[in-house]
């Protein structure tokens, strides 16, 4: 087993699976706006890379003035559903319980007011160290800077960090910061494309976590 001080968790496909609720967000923000809904399984595949990313590859447009208005459309709906369906997935809770002599921190792409407000529905919060999100001064994954901060902030050096994520961006953000990276195979990334990155470590379900590392 590899000894750590510090797991460094992705939100959205990791510790959470919140795939339905952005997807029937988006949903009722293209009705508003007139615009086709499209599938669960396409939207599926525009998570992972921020919000404003996502709405432009959902749009198929980069019309910043419309994409504007359909982000504020989203929030609107997102804020009063991102905990319709939102759970944590199998084991998770477990694993946290299990590590809690540990640092635990979270890096996301998703926004802060999401993120914020999931935690404290799904009572999360009081299990981090540190919760690092998407705001106007933090760049996101797959730049390294949310994880070189959570290092910082917390006093870790990178050998003895783990970066466990379900996206290409949380992958190629450990390897920038100099940190392991633990592949998810049961969150929304595909696992054959996350294991041709060769991650340092890769699991179907949160609970190997317990069996890879001490």
């Amino acid at each position: 087993m590899r000894h750590i001080e510090l797991l460094i968790f992705d939100l959205d496909g990791t510790l959470i699976d919140s795939k339905r609720d952005i997807a029937n967000s988006l949903n009722l923000t293209f009705r508003e706006v007139g615009l086709p809904e499209l599938t669960h399984e396409l939207i599926y595949t525009y998570v992972g890379n921020g919000v404003r990313q996502l709405m432009i590859d959902a749009v198929g447009s980069n019309d910043s003035k419309f994409i504007d208005h359909t982000l504020a459309c989203f929030e609107q709906h997102y804020l009063e559903h991102l905990l319709d369906e939102t759970c944590l997935f199998p084991g998770v809770a477990e694993v946290l319980a299990h590590f809690e002599d540990k640092k635990i921190a979270l890096a996301t792409n998703k926004p802060t007011h999401y993120t914020e407000k999931i935690m404290t529905g799904l009572n999360l919060q009081v299990q981090f160290d540190l919760v690092i999100s998407a705001s106007p001064t933090m760049q996101l994954k797959p730049h390294p800077a949310m994880l070189l901060e959570t290092l910082q902030t917390l006093d870790v050096v990178p050998a003895d960090a783990i970066m466990i994520g379900d996206s290409l961006n949380d992958i190629h953000a450990a390897m920038a910061a100099g940190v392991s990276a633990c592949g998810v195979g049961y969150g929304f990334g595909e696992a054959k494309t996350l294991k041709s990155e060769t991650p340092d470590f890769f699991i179907d379900e949160s609970k190997e976590l317990m069996t890879l590392f001490k």
